[in-house]
């Protein structure tokens, strides 16, 4: 098992603490977000880890990782900073947001599910939100669920039906090997032809990562939802730091 944490943002919204360096080296506890990320995976045996970096990349100097830069990080978005990793993507791996802090559990919720393609949700997203008035739920990036399958992942969903859950999507994807060999040839076919928008993003190299998942679901690729209870936070802003500080420390 491999995997890959997603770190080439500037994390504007976490100002002044990311004056000089970017969001992921923010200090929870004593600890950066990265090193939170990395002793919860090496916890459950998993030691192949990559960082890939774009902002402020000579401050991310952790031992024992594997380091790719998005040169382009200011030009492009999340998809395409996933992609400059993309040799390591011929596995088992498991992909992360670096701006979240979780418990050792969720690692072992993604160890246990089988399926090719898995997204980590949260049904209780709500709740996590009271209080956080920089951050409201309207910019949660959501998950639309049906007959346990995913049919929709973007930010504020806000309608469903009798039938349909809505979830929160937490910025953890478990790929199996033949789910990341799904996720590469798709990409080699889009980053080959397609032009204009790209489902919310305005174009194929801005695409955020749950644009790239849509379009697996468009595609008639499954994905299905790991439903997680437990401790986790998403930091965004000072007030989400904050907030944190009283799970965590």
């Amino acid at each position: 098992m491999k995997a890959i944490i997603l770190a080439a943002g500037m994390g504007n919204r976490l100002k002044p603490f990311t004056s000089n360096i970017p969001k992921c080296m923010v200090k929870l506890g004593g600890k950066s977000l990265l090193e939170w990320q990395i002793d919860a995976l090496k916890s459950c045996d998993i030691n192949d880890i990559t960082i890939v970096t774009g902002y402020r990349s000579d401050s991310i100097n952790l031992p024992n990782i594997t380091y790719f830069k998005n040169p382009n990080f200011q030009e492009t978005n999340m998809n395409e900073t996933l992609f400059c990793a993309k040799t390591k993507l011929d596995d088992s791996v498991i992909i992360s947001y670096s701006d979240i802090v979780y418990e050792k559990k969720i690692i072992q919720l993604m160890l246990n599910f089988k399926g090719d393609l898995g997204v980590v949700v949260d049904l209780g997203w709500k709740k996590s939100y009271i209080g956080r008035t920089d951050h409201p739920y309207s910019e949660a990036e959501n998950v639309l669920i049906e007959n346990n399958k995913v049919i929709t992942i973007k930010k504020n969903i806000n309608k469903s039906s009798k039938n349909q859950i809505i979830a929160e999507f937490l910025g953890l994807v478990k790929l199996s090997k033949n789910g990341c060999q799904i996720l590469l040839k798709k990409y080699d076919e889009l980053s080959k032809s397609h032009k204009g928008k790209f489902h919310t993003a305005p174009s194929f190299k801005k695409a955020y990562l749950t644009d790239m998942l849509q379009e697996l679901i468009d595609s008639g690729y499954d994905i299905e939802p790991l439903f997680f209870e437990g401790k986790w936070c998403e930091i965004d802003t000072p007030q989400d730091l904050e907030r944190a500080k009283k799970f965590f420390c």
